[in-house]
């Protein structure tokens, strides 16, 4: 009996392909480092092709004008997809990166397996392009890349064509392909599919509606909020139904959750191998993220639909949802659903507010001290479905403090004289009670923390003190907290929107 595959051994041989026939490759005889699988040798050869200027001149590149379809591949034999990389200009711009579309068609399907927007289809939507890094997908300083391995038998073609009314000035390619004398006939063949969707109130949103065998292997989704920016949408649970289930055999616990993060991305974007979030915008309330199901690949065999709530009961209002779903399945596959008429991603989405003559707390953030406890800058979107009651979106949060504990913030006043002061707060279960101090001055009234909920306080007004030209220094100190206040940093929390000096 051969030993069992680490996962290590697993990822490399899915990135590094089949091996040769009537051969036994290194990673299969025994368990040893992920790039054993390159110690095999492979029968073919690689078949490069590219946007090379075949004068020999430098002018490596092709256009695309707007209608138009540039044919990046067209190899007959038997082989693997096994590098593609691009780059584009002009240089990220949405309307061509979300209308720009990818094609892929294997062997003599009629349809292809792969229509996706190119932005979406490398792993991030709205049409943006941002630097991650992941085991199948990246962008790069300027580049596109994926490393799936998309096999085929007999004949495979890759176009690229331009939805936009912009032309693709300099379109860069390099596709690289292991030559194969044949596949073997269990081998699956590569897809992915985009759909985008407004949510409806009781209606989940599906990913995939695939028939056939196969497996699935990652998602891309990008949400936007039509209006506001509440992050609630992010309550939804994955919910995949296996080979005709009546009941999903898996069910998440929240969008962020599915994407191996927490508490509504609350450190915002990162990259790392199988899971991401390349953007988190709380002027929008734009999210986008990935996730390969590499450890973890979902196989069925004879259906499976992918659907995820929006809300914890498909709840969250017109939320925009565009998603790339990626498997391998037998062909010939189902019918894909028709590509939306507007591509574009939404850009009527209500600014973020800003009230006037706001000093931003969090704008503080490398001046302030604390005697006890940390400083830390705070996305609000998600606790607000009216999206507009927190200046700029964002929050000065205390952490870990306690009774008697001190926050100083240096203000800067160009004139002096006596000035209204009015400072903006957020309560919350678990926040606690301050007292303002300018100057040394103690001022009135006490600020208290406690709230069912999190909300704004909206103003709070110190009254007309008096303030230097120049430096002056605020100072914000825990007094109490309500006995209803617990949780963490046991009730004593703070968070500060900002202070107004008025006239």
């Amino acid at each position: 009996m051969s030993p069992k595959l680490s996962k290590s051994d697993a990822l490399a041989a899915l990135l590094a392909g089949l091996a040769a026939p009537g051969t036994t490759p290194l990673h299969a005889q025994r368990t040893g480092g992920p790039l054993d699988a390159l110690t095999a040798p492979h029968p073919g050869r690689i078949a490069h092709y590219s946007s090379r200027d075949t004068t020999g001149g430098n002018d490596d590149y092709r256009t695309i004008a707007p209608g138009a379809t540039l044919t990046l591949v067209d190899h007959h034999g038997a082989g693997v997809v096994r590098r593609w990389w691009v780059t584009i200009a002009p240089r990220n711009d949405h309307r061509i990166q979300r209308q720009l579309i990818v094609r892929c068609w294997w062997d003599d399907e009629t349809e292809p397996s792969v229509e996706v927007p190119i932005s979406d289809f490398f792993g991030v939507g709205f049409g943006e392009w941002q630097q991650y890094t992941s085991a199948p997908m990246n962008m790069t300083s300027g580049g596109y890349d994926t490393y799936w391995p998309m096999p085929f038998r007999r004949h495979a073609r890759i176009t690229v064509e331009n939805r936009s009314a912009v032309a693709v000035g300099s379109f860069y390619y390099n596709v690289d392909i292991e030559t194969r004398p044949t596949l073997d006939d269990s081998t699956l063949y590569f897809h992915a599919q985009f759909r985008r969707t407004t949510t409806v109130a009781g209606q989940p949103v599906t990913l995939l509606d695939a028939t056939g065998r196969g497996q699935y292997v990652g998602s891309v989704i990008s949400m936007q909020p039509l209006h506001g920016r509440s992050l609630g949408f992010l309550e939804g649970d994955e919910r995949v139904f296996v080979d005709g289930e009546a009941a999903p055999s898996i069910v998440g616990t929240g969008t962020e959750d599915y994407f191996s993060s927490g508490w509504y991305f609350d450190t915002g974007p990162y990259s790392s191998l199988y899971h991401g979030l390349t953007i988190k915008d709380s002027l929008t309330g734009r999210v986008s993220a990935y996730r390969w199901h590499i450890e973890d690949p979902i196989p069925f065999t004879r259906a499976l639909r992918f659907t995820i709530e929006h809300g914890g009961t498909n709840d969250a209002p017109r939320t925009d949802y565009s998603t790339v779903a990626f498997w391998y399945q037998t062909h010939p596959h189902a019918p894909f659903p028709a590509l939306p008429a507007d591509l574009l991603p939404d850009t009527t989405t209500s600014a973020v507010m800003r009230i006037p003559r706001m000093i931003e707390a969090e704008s503080l953030l490398a001046v302030a001290r604390v005697s006890a406890g940390e400083l830390r800058v705070q996305d609000m979107s998600g606790f607000e479905p009216d999206s507009a009651l927190w200046s700029g979106g964002t929050q000065l949060w205390w952490v870990l403090a306690r009774p008697g504990a001190r926050l100083t913030l240096p203000i800067r006043v160009r004139t002096g004289g006596v000035h209204e002061l009015t400072g903006y707060f957020t309560r919350a279960r678990d926040y606690g009670d301050v007292r303002v101090s300018l100057n040394g001055r103690p001022l009135a009234p006490i600020v208290r923390g406690y709230a069912p909920q999190v909300e704004a306080t909206g103003p709070i007004s110190f009254g007309r003190v008096p303030f230097r030209s120049g430096a002056n220094t605020l100072v914000v100190e825990i007094v109490g907290k309500d006995p209803r206040a617990a949780g963490y940093s046991g009730g004593y929390l703070v968070g500060i929107d900002g202070i107004a000096i008025g006239k």
